[in-house]
């Protein structure tokens, strides 16, 4: 037997027992993975356009309401990915919560500019005054908002530029966006009483932020 076989063999096995997400591969198809909803959107809009009804009977609405849930998804799962790691014992797993935060803000600019076009037309005094109107809109814009400077100093060099303790506590923001995302989708539904996927909505990211409570108190001061 040729001893060079030997170690690549092992590197081969080594290779193929490692988790997915340890892989070169596992950014770039979380990347893409991300943007498939945006893609559909994209595509069944060209229909609705031509007279489908990929979108529904109502695709203006169907859009602004599929882009906010998968806004709230995504925050899910930015906000997962800390209690994943622990609970797993894999720190690797933090490596793709950047990206998904970024994509959370993504998916809620998306959902702001689909409520801006669709269903206001662009007409910036209109939005205002419908902002300042409708307290469900205003707590949903907040939330755009605050999410905007954690996007913005989501990179290494806003990191270094702002200090690490600094940088965490900007980011603690998160949370309220969490809470104030919340509140968006509740007032939304209480106009039609459906309070289903709010509950599911609120329930996990209690459970979410609940863990981090347990977990500041727990550890020591």
């Amino acid at each position: 037997m040729n001893p060079q076989t030997v170690p690549q063999s092992r590197a081969s096995a080594g290779q193929r027992a490692r988790p997915w997400w340890l892989r070169p591969a596992a950014k770039p198809l979380l990347f893409v993975t991300c943007l498939l909803p945006f893609a559909w959107w994209f595509y069944a809009a060209i229909l609705s356009a031509s007279g489908s009804t990929a979108l529904g009977p109502n695709p203006a609405e169907a859009l602004i309401r599929a882009t906010g849930d998968w806004t709230l998804r995504f925050l899910c799962l930015t906000l997962a990915i800390s209690p994943l790691r622990e609970v797993a014992a894999q720190p690797p797993l933090l490596r793709f919560r950047r990206m998904l935060g970024l994509f959370t803000f993504f998916y809620g600019s998306v959902h702001f500019l689909c409520y801006s076009w669709l269903d206001m037309g662009l007409d910036w005094n209109h939005i205002v005054r419908d902002i300042a109107k409708r307290p469900f809109i205003l707590v949903g814009t907040s939330a755009l908002l605050l999410m905007t400077p954690l996007a913005l100093t989501s990179f290494n060099r806003a990191i270094k530029a702002l200090g690490p303790a600094r940088w965490k506590a900007l980011h603690r923001a998160v949370y309220a966006v969490a809470l104030l995302g919340v509140l968006h989708f509740f007032w939304m539904r209480s106009a039609k009483n459906n309070f289903a996927e709010v509950a599911v909505y609120a329930a996990v990211i209690a459970v979410l932020l609940g863990w981090r409570v347990i977990r500041r108190w727990r550890s020591p001061r």
